[in-house]
């Protein structure tokens, strides 16, 4: 017999995800996980048989919780393999945390106050704070507003999201390996320079060049290039297991395949293009927690994202990232060099809307 499971469908920024109470999902997590690989109807490329969108950006869940060491209530982000039966709880989504704000207003988990309710929440994937700033009109989320983001059709009122307090969010460290580039062997005696970082999640930069990519490259382009893929996933595996994400290499798609993020930059008129991966698929939008890192890893001096952006008004609080589907600006200050880095604001806004309330079956 089904057994059904109350859940709220919101979609957060650029991404789309299911809500789900803690309480309503089984307290073992192997046991929960199957659940959830159920709702969602994963593994299969299309999850014809579950509420999955068959991408990345739509196989995503939200879980909440009223136990919370910080902040007024707890969430965490799982994201759900299409193609594994595994849900990966490494990393935090900055998109759909902006829906987790507004339905904490809904359900009552802050006490509503207009016109902006200030929502603390605690992110249990990187254990630490997210301020967020939800428009309320009559006690509710007000979803209507005039302000548009890259990759959503219409518009929405803005939620602000500041992530000040997510340096170091896996490694306790903005530079994990403690220089702001490494030369590392990919294999074959292939070695390639990257930049890591760890603000919001931990990141992986390389210039697009390396990979003989210009700039103009499709997100279909890239997708379908397996031998392109395959390096950029190398690459991403080899910083994991030296960061300490993984134990060994070989264990990264397997067991970490949303941590480390990694993402690749050319310069373009006025900026930077930046592609970012999202579990072995090319981002089509940029994940927030990627803006985050990528900004502020542009002003971090000698990293390979500071190389691009030199010349490109990085002095300007707003760092502007063109990524597949336009343009996300991220609002950046830093103080401070080396260890004695500090973020002092790391903010954006997105938008949400909440699409359905009921209940799944499974």
């Amino acid at each position: 017999m089904s057994k059904r499971i109350p859940c709220t469908i919101m979609r957060g920024g650029t991404s789309k995800g299911v809500i789900f109470w803690e309480r309503d999902l089984p307290e073992d997590g192997n046991a929960r996980d199957k659940v959830i690989l159920s709702i969602f109807g994963s593994p299969d490329p299309r999850q014809i048989d579950g509420l999955g969108g068959a991408d990345p950006l739509t196989s995503k869940c939200a879980i909440i919780s009223t136990d919370s060491p910080e902040g007024d209530f707890a969430y965490t982000i799982g994201n759900v393999s299409i193609t594994k039966p595994f849900v990966d709880y490494s990393s935090n989504c900055g998109n759909l945390s902006s829906a987790v704000a507004a339905f904490a207003v809904d359900e009552g988990l802050v006490t509503p106050e207009e016109p902006i309710t200030l929502v603390r929440m605690f992110n249990t994937n990187t254990k630490k704070l997210i301020l967020a700033e939800v428009p309320v009109k009559d006690g509710k989320f007000q979803p209507e507003g005039d302000y548009s983001i890259s990759g959503v059709p219409g518009s929405g009122s803005r939620i602000l999201l500041d992530f000040k307090n997510t340096a170091g969010s896996k490694t306790g460290r903005i530079l994990p390996t403690g220089k702001p580039r490494e030369v590392i062997d990919i294999g074959d005696g292939e070695m390639i320079e990257v930049s890591v970082l760890d603000v919001a999640t931990p990141m992986v930069f390389l210039r697009g060049g390396d990979l003989n990519l210009k700039g103009t490259e499709t997100a279909e382009e890239i997708n379908s290039n397996s031998d392109l893929l395959g390096k950029i996933e190398k690459i991403r595996s080899v910083v994991a297991e030296m960061i300490g994400i993984v134990k060994d290499r070989s264990e990264a798609t397997l067991k970490s395949p949303a941590t480390p993020k990694i993402a690749f930059l050319t310069k373009k008129s006025g900026g930077i293009q930046s592609w970012m991966m999202s579990m072995q698929r090319l981002h089509k939008a940029y994940a927030v927690t990627g803006a985050i890192c990528t900004s502020v890893a542009a002003k971090v001096r000698d990293t390979i994202v500071d190389e691009i952006f030199r010349g490109l008004a990085v002095d300007s609080p707003v760092v502007k990232i063109s990524h597949p589907s336009g343009v996300i600006d991220v609002e950046i200050e830093v103080d401070g060099e080396g260890e004695g880095l500090k973020v002092k604001k790391a903010a954006l806004i997105r938008t949400a809307r909440r699409i359905m309330d009921g209940y799944v079956y499974v």
